[in-house]
């Protein structure tokens, strides 16, 4: 796809998010939740799951459209839409593609397209977070069955979710090599959407805790190949990192765009705070920083395009820019004044939507444990 398509599909979001989101996100923030009826409504305008392949409804582009959909949310503020987005469209969408049976891509892919179906990945327990391989979820087979029992939290789309992809132990005792992935209905007796949790920022994510009581699966509900769930994982870690970094760069970016705004109209000591060199420094700072980074993540954005993403450039594309984020949206949010810690002042989201980038997706620790055993080689 050539720059000039990608620019439209990146105008055509901004207006539908300008008409559809926009006028809402104010009341949708305090609410701590998006209504259901906002997945149908971007499944309409032909938003969700853009890469995905024709013959599911989707339109067939590149993966660089979906993350310039989530840079474009990311961009306006909607940085909980955005996450949402990004499980749906970036995650659970090409789980399904690359890995689910041409019956499992048929069921929930038009679905996921459409807006019918919301999918949601379940892979952090109460007692294993950037640990993977400590789950306790597990399936045990029935028969041509699976049965499986286990919880989940801090799931982001957990509350409107109507499939979700399960990391669970199929073989006790191996550990990695012993976890699968299931496609599970929600719909499913047994499956159970504990309450919303409550979260510093990102409030219109919808983030939940789930259960699993002696649900029953069918065959067809194991996604790819038995025991190989480890695998699966780390082979689509990449993408998932790119999607977080497309998010931390424009974020960066449009949080650098109202503070701009802002400086030249504000006014201090009989002149606007613009005119300060603390005011332009910190802005020179912070676009230099953004610039470096939207520059690895165009390089990795490439890689990726034609199959060469390793997981060591993703690891410090998300770690590099999830910093950043976090650093220049503060730096930004000083130049307000106490404005910019009321609820009022768009940049307080800004902020608080950061923080929670250098946590999931794999900690700003983990990140640095996988570039270091790059380097020494363990």
């Amino acid at each position: 796809m050539d720059n000039e398509e990608l620019t439209l599909f990146r105008d055509m979001a901004r207006r539908a998010f300008e008409q559809e989101i926009s006028p809402h996100i104010e009341e949708w923030e305090e609410q701590h939740i998006v209504p259901r009826e906002m997945w149908n409504t971007l499944g309409t305008a032909g938003l969700l799951c853009p890469d995905m392949p024709e013959e599911y409804g989707a339109a067939g582009t590149t993966p660089q459209v979906t993350f310039a959909i989530i840079e474009e949310l990311s961009r306006m503020g909607f940085g909980g839409i955005a996450s949402g987005y990004g499980i749906h469209s970036n995650i659970v969408a090409p789980y399904i593609e690359h890995f689910g049976t041409e019956e499992q891509k048929q069921e929930w892919l038009p679905k996921m397209v459409s807006g019918e179906a919301v999918g949601a990945l379940a892979m952090t327990e109460p007692g294993a977070g950037s640990d993977v391989q400590g789950i306790r979820t597990n399936a045990v087979k029935d028969g041509d069955e699976w049965i499986l029992n286990g919880s989940k939290i801090f799931i982001t789309n957990g509350v409107h979710a109507d499939v979700v992809v399960v990391a669970a132990i199929t073989d006790p005792g191996k550990g990695a090599k012993g976890t699968s992935l299931f496609l599970v209905d929600t719909s499913l007796p047994g499956f159970e959407t504990g309450k919303k949790i409550e979260k510093i920022g990102q409030h219109t994510s919808d983030t939940a805790e789930l259960f699993f009581q002696d649900v029953r699966l069918s065959a067809s509900a194991l996604l790819g190949e038995l025991n190989k769930g480890f695998v699966i994982m780390m082979e689509e870690l990449p993408r998932e990192r790119l999607g977080i970094a497309a998010q931390a760069v424009a974020a960066a970016e449009g949080a650098l765009d109202l503070t701009v705004d802002y400086v030249l109209e504000r006014k201090a000591f009989g002149q606007t705070v613009a005119s300060f060199q603390n005011t332009r420094f910190t802005l020179a700072d912070v676009k230099t920083e953004i610039a470096i980074n939207r520059a690895y993540y165009e390089k990795c954005a490439d890689a990726y395009a034609v199959g060469e993403l390793s997981a060591e450039d993703a690891a410090m594309l998300k770690y590099a820019s999830t910093e950043m984020q976090c650093e220049t949206i503060d730096q930004c949010l000083q130049l307000f004044g106490g404005y910019g810690y009321t609820a009022e002042y768009p940049i307080s989201r800004y902020y608080t939507d950061a923080r929670i980038q250098r946590i999931y997706g794999g900690t700003s620790e983990i990140m640095r444990e996988l570039v270091a055993r790059s380097i020494l080689g363990r």
